[in-house]
């Protein structure tokens, strides 16, 4: 995938970015298994034996966790704490400022922070954020809007952070995975921050290859861009496949490396 091709994209308003949690490595929020090794920690488990007991698999831990507090409130309280950043640490993001400059009509996240939604205020751009139904009714043309794609801390039961949320999520029938496939026919996905360990972007992958599959062969759509670090030629031979095009950036800095990427797309 060439550069001057996702630029022509976004000067034509066509770029959609979908956000993930690599995008604010530099904002040091804490990683899955730190946040995992304080579950254990209250739960009164040494948090190795912990992890080993739930074969590392975060969902299921956090789920444990849910069940033995009796729902999520505990869990939301202790991420909203671990992920809460003033707002000269968010003005002062190079990154998340360029985010804001590129002012594209619409952005996905999974993230749970208010990051991305936190620079646009800071930066008085308008933008409305979307995080269930209700949330659509309110919406203003002309603000950028924000799809949080797995929820946030605002609204706990949009939450999704355990084994069964997940594969609720998977179903695909949320009024945002509707969105999602109406905003796929008309815009290209430009996911950032991710990698493809994610079991669940994957399969999103994997129905946005179904979704240009449904459309004229002859079209030159491009449904979602991939811009990674280091890809593997197995995953990048799986994403042509399922018609996702990448994009390679520099791992030696890698928010330097998205900086560098934002800004030859607006100039």
């Amino acid at each position: 995938m060439d550069i001057s091709d996702i630029k022509k994209l976004a000067q034509q308003n066509k770029v959609v970015p979908f956000i993930g949690s690599g995008f604010s490595m530099s904002l040091d929020f804490p990683s899955w298994g730190t946040i995992i090794r304080e579950l254990a920690i209250e739960l009164d488990w040494d948090s190795d034996v912990f992890m080993q007991s739930g074969n590392n698999n975060y969902l299921q831990l956090a789920e444990y966790y849910c069940i033995i507090k009796g729902g999520r409130s505990e869990l939301r309280r202790l991420m909203e704490k671990k992920m809460y950043l003033a707002d000269d640490i968010i003005k002062a993001s190079v990154l998340h400022q360029k985010l804001v400059q590129l002012s594209p009509k619409i952005i996905y996240t999974t993230n749970y922070d208010e990051a991305i939604e936190s620079s646009f205020r800071v930066h008085n751009k308008n933008h409305t954020v979307i995080r269930n139904i209700n949330d659509f009714v309110n919406s203003q043309d002309g603000n950028t809007l924000i799809y949080k794609f797995h929820g946030d801390f605002i609204h706990e039961n949009s939450l999704v952070l355990t084994e069964s949320s997940y594969f609720d999520r998977l179903s695909f029938d949320h009024p945002l995975d509707i969105r999602l496939r109406s905003d796929v026919l008309n815009n290209t996905l430009l996911f950032l921050g991710y990698s493809l360990s994610d079991i669940n972007m994957r399969y999103l992958f994997y129905k946005l290859g179904h979704i240009q599959s449904q459309l004229n062969k002859n079209s030159q759509h491009k449904t979602a861009i991939m811009v990674t670090f280091n890809i593997s030629e197995i995953q990048k031979a799986i994403l042509r496949e399922w018609k996702i095009e990448t994009y390679e950036l520099d791992p030696i800095d890698k928010t330097q490396s998205l900086i560098d990427f934002l800004e030859k797309l607006m100039s």
